[in-house]
């Protein structure tokens, strides 16, 4: 199972306003080949938590930990994790509590592309289908509205999937000349 998902049609956006939710409008019918933990997170709406356990590493050079502080980056971390994600038509606020830290990130859609605005940051990426869940791959990235090279953020990787019938995560990001950023994964128990 593999794919990119592609801008919708005109007709599924004409309005403005979409009932369905952020990844539904994304993926359009292959939403439906997502693994069943990654349909029950992306299909829900209005204010939702979720608990889970996690590990979260950062960088120990200053240059990143000056990046992953303006970025908003979680600290580092071994232990519980609460996901708050805020879902409507117009987007999705997510607030990720690892211990004391907290990263919050606003995502939406525009041009059939999940768009995420952390810190100063604005990032674009395409959801790419794979067997166990979803790759997030980066197609634009911006700081303080200035374009940024995207080759200086090959080192970003971002897989949500199921195993064992659980949601999982495993985000990492590292620049070229400074290293690792974050690296965190973990998983949420989403229930009913």
């Amino acid at each position: 199972m593999s794919g990119l998902a592609s801008a919708r049609s005109g007709s599924e956006q004409a309005s403005g306003i979409d009932a369905r939710s952020l990844y539904q409008r994304i993926l359009g019918a292959d939403f439906e080949r997502l693994p069943a933990s990654l349909r029950a997170l992306h299909a829900r709406d209005g204010v939702r938590r979720y608990a889970g356990e996690a590990e979260a590493s950062r960088g120990a050079g200053w240059l990143s930990r000056l990046c992953g502080g303006i970025a908003g980056l979680p600290p580092a971390h071994a232990g519980a994790i609460e996901v708050e994600i805020d879902a409507g038509r117009h987007g999705e606020t997510w607030i990720r509590r690892f211990g004391h830290g907290a990263m919050r990130s606003r995502l939406r859609e525009r041009d059939g592309l999940i768009h995420e605005r952390l810190g100063p940051m604005a990032f674009a990426f395409a959801l790419e289908l794979v067997d166990d869940g979803v790759i997030w791959r980066l197609r634009s990235v911006r700081a303080l509205g200035v374009a940024l090279p995207l080759s200086w953020f090959d080192g970003m990787r971002a897989h949500e999937f199921e195993r064992d019938g659980r949601y999982r995560f495993d985000v990492r990001a590292a620049l070229p000349g400074i290293g690792l950023l974050v690296h965190y994964r973990g998983w949420l128990t989403i229930g009913d």
